[in-house]
């Protein structure tokens, strides 16, 4: 017999219980690959350091390590231009579509770094197909994104969007943390010497199988567009309207929800890039510590840094997405000159540790929910392209040349002014985040989904829609109660 449930204690909702499940299964088929196509892309910056020589002429480790943060910034380029095609793609033809294109793409590009000939080989042409190939890459993350993240946002359930959007980081920095495991892997099985010459082709080509893994995965992933928004897309453009998923509706209609999304992302970008990309070459060139115990410093910040971003989701789902948002901006404003400049002097692996972890902690509350709260300034009919170019337009001005402008600084030792550069953007985004942002209101993810916080009135009309874009298949008899 049924035992009945001891008082106080909370029933479980079978059917809260399923779309928990079903939330859970999309979420992880969508955030692997984002881990991977993450990974391969700092691949790159992990490893400049061994491959450098066999692309570039100079002799100077600066210069060389110069131009290869030139290269890699060259490939932020593409980030607006990806965000626009599969943006669009994705508002007219759905998340998964334009989600399994993408990491195919990274695959291609991966693979042709791990077989790319060297400058003895065939001279200045290797530079050249690796800028080449670079922009491919940048290509595919740039609609990788805001596809994400929007995926991300819709397959989640209302009450827990930002524990489960979290996930999106915690990808991303777990693609850079199995980068620099590599790393360390290599690093400790091979000598310098194999490893510049040759051994640097290893990650490259583990990201290229890992990305068509994934790409099989994500065709087993759910469509969150709805079949009707599908449809409008695909008929004859009405003179004087604007179809689903253009350019033209974005920017007659929703031109400053990009601009709030650009400015959101502006100092979190460049505090982000700052601390978990640049980092590992910033360390190498001031602080005097070992390459080898630099890499270490930086995998065990990034494993702890990507534990927490749940932990920052789950708050957000309690006290609203503002309050961690202003936790960045206000503590970025006041401690990134102390951090750095005191990272660029210390030659103690424990105190670069506690200053890199200090950072990340500061860095937490955007990379957390930065997603969502980009996500739900968009109706779905525009959310995909107007996340993605918002991100791709602050990341590739902002966020993407954060490595060359540190390069540059370090090497006219004027690093002092990087710190005010840092500092500076964090500043502008902090006035975003107060005059342009509230707490709690309603979204258009609420209205299309449900309202995420407790207390608030969930009319049978979201329901619906919530049946329609997540039971596409023979279920459609199951509400699923978000």
């Amino acid at each position: 017999m049924k035992k009945a449930p001891r008082p106080g204690a909370r029933v479980k909702n079978p059917v809260e219980a399923a779309a928990t499940r079903r939330a859970v299964s999309n979420i992880l088929k969508g955030s692997a690959g984002n881990l991977v196509e993450w990974f391969d892309l700092y691949v790159y910056t992990v490893f400049a350091a061994y491959f450098q020589s066999h692309f570039f002429n100079s002799t100077n480790e600066l210069q060389a390590g110069l131009e290869a943060m030139a290269v890699f910034a060259t490939s932020f380029l593409m980030r607006p231009v990806g965000a626009w095609f599969f943006g669009r793609y994705a508002d007219r033809h759905g998340r998964k579509a334009a989600l399994t294109l993408s990491v195919t793409m990274m695959s291609a590009g991966s693979f042709a770094i791990a077989l790319l000939p060297t400058q003895e080989a065939i001279g200045m042409w290797a530079m050249v197909l690796l800028v080449f190939v670079r922009l491919l890459q940048g290509f595919s993350v740039g609609g990788e994104y805001g596809t994400s993240a929007t995926y991300m946002s819709e397959a989640a359930t209302s009450k827990r969007r930002g524990f489960f959007s979290s996930f999106q980081y915690v990808t991303l920095i777990g693609g850079q943390m199995l980068a620099l495991l590599v790393l360390v892997i290599l690093q400790n099985t091979m000598s310098h010497e194999t490893l510049t010459a040759w051994g640097w082709r290893i990650p490259f080509a583990i990201g290229g199988v890992a990305a068509l893994v994934v790409m099989w995965l994500r065709r087993t992933m759910e469509e969150t567009l709805s079949a009707e928004q599908v449809a409008a897309a695909k008929k004859p453009a009405v003179a004087g309207e604007a179809q689903p998923g253009t350019m033209k509706l974005l920017f007659t209609q929703y031109w400053r929800p990009l601009l709030i999304c650009i400015g959101i992302t502006l100092g979190g970008t460049v505090a982000f890039y700052t601390y978990t990309n640049f980092i590992l070459k910033f360390m190498n060139d001031t602080s005097g510590i070992e390459k080898t115990q630099t890499s270490v410093i930086n995998f065990w910040a990034l494993f702890i840094f990507m534990l927490l971003q749940p932990v920052y989701g789950i708050i957000s789902d309690k006290v609203g997405r503002k309050p961690l948002l202003l936790w960045f901006g206000i503590t970025g404003v006041l401690f990134t000159w102390p951090l750095l400049s005191l990272l660029a002097k210390t030659q103690n692996p424990v105190l670069a540790f506690v200053l890199m972890m200090g950072g990340l902690v500061i860095v937490g509350g955007y990379t957390s929910i930065n997603a969502l709260v980009k996500s739900e300034l968009f109706p779905a009919s525009i959310r995909a392209l107007g996340v993605g170019l918002g991100y791709a337009i602050a990341n590739s001005l902002f966020g993407g040349t954060v490595p060359l402008i540190g390069a540059a600084l370090q090497k006219a030792d004027r690093i002092d002014l990087f710190f005010t550069y840092v500092t500076v953007a964090i500043g502008i985004s902090l006035l975003v985040y107060i005059f342009a942002l509230k707490n709690k209101t309603t979204t258009h993810l609420d209205d299309e989904q449900g309202h995420a916080w407790k207390g608030a009135v969930q009319t049978q009309n979201a329901e619906a829609t919530v049946q329609e874009r997540k039971d596409l298949d023979d279920e459609k008899k199951d509400v699923v109660n978000v």
